[in-house]
């Protein structure tokens, strides 16, 4: 990060010679562990929409144009730190990219998206988008073709973050495990189902769309399980339940099929669940994320 330029002044205009040397030596421990290296690709980032509410799904677009002569030596993850302007961070989008980059090729680009809620962040407003590869191993970090905000870190982009009564607000009626949260994210939650969960909501009476993520124990059962999604009695949806990284899944609602009732129900049924440890008597189901727009 730059530093603004200043002046000090004492009764001793000079250094001494040992202050001298260790700051020589810290000057060259820095250039090791960032070498000029030349960028190995151009990074750009774009959203599906530049308002999102709090808990809104939105698509993030990622997109990397590999320079003529890169060459990468591994793997490497890409960090995405969603920011406030004064530097922040509210949550975190870190992910291998579609294509692993040892598999990246001179002149290639290599774009994807990906679908992922907005957090419950107490923060209204801009957020500054910045992003850059690592490897998870050692910690080092690729140079890339972007504006440097600091070491190895790139700004990409900006969107405006809106409150969350832009949504359609679900109230958990039955069936629910308390809310979880990831100990080193903070803006990570989530909560597990029982065999069958249950939301309610004021009905918007207009098209909607209920997005469900979640992530799967399939380490727990010999075969998947199946989960149906119904609105009051009618099937909406239903998939089997095998992802082990977070997925998120759309299930389209019509305005004719929710009816002209003030309230309506989702419900989620998970066909087995599994207790956890022997000491944890919990029924779970499916660890899930929701949200519904209309």
């Amino acid at each position: 990060m730059n530093r603004p330029a200043f002046s000090v002044r004492s009764a001793h205009q000079f250094l001494p010679l040992w202050l001298c040397v260790l700051m020589a030596l810290a000057a060259a421990g820095c250039g090791r562990d960032e070498p000029n290296d030349p960028p190995v690709a151009t990074p750009s980032f774009a959203i599906e929409r530049n308002r999102v509410a709090i808990g809104s799904p939105v698509e993030l677009r990622y997109r990397f144009d590999v320079a003529p002569d890169a060459n990468i030596d591994g793997d490497y993850w890409v960090f995405v730190h969603v920011l406030d302007p004064g530097g922040e961070q509210l949550w975190t989008d870190d992910h291998e990219p579609a294509v692993p980059t040892s598999q990246w090729k001179p002149g290639q680009t290599v774009e994807y998206a990906r679908k992922v809620f907005v957090p419950n962040y107490p923060y209204i407003g801009e957020a500054v988008v910045r992003l850059g590869l690592y490897s998870q191993e050692s910690g080092r970090r690729l140079a890339l073709s972007a504006q440097e905000a600091s070491r190895r870190e790139y700004v990409v982009g900006r969107f405006q973050i809106l409150p969350q009564s832009e949504n359609i607000f679900l109230i958990d009626k039955a069936g629910w495990h308390p809310v979880e949260v990831a100990p080193d994210n903070p803006s990570s939650e989530w909560k597990w189902t029982r065999d069958r969960a249950v939301v309610s909501f004021r009905n918007p009476k207009r098209d909607a769309t209920f997005y469900l993520q979640y992530d799967a124990r399939v380490d727990q059962f010999n075969r998947p399980q199946q989960v149906t999604i119904r609105l009051g009695d009618e099937v909406i949806g239903s998939f089997t339940a095998d992802a082990e990284d977070p997925t998120l899944l759309t299930f389209p609602i019509a305005a004719a099929q929710l009816g002209t009732r003030e309230m309506a129900e989702i419900s989620i049924h998970v066909d087995k669940t599994f207790k956890p440890t022997a000491g944890d008597t919990r029924d779970l189901g499916i660890p899930s994320a929701d949200r519904l727009e209309g």
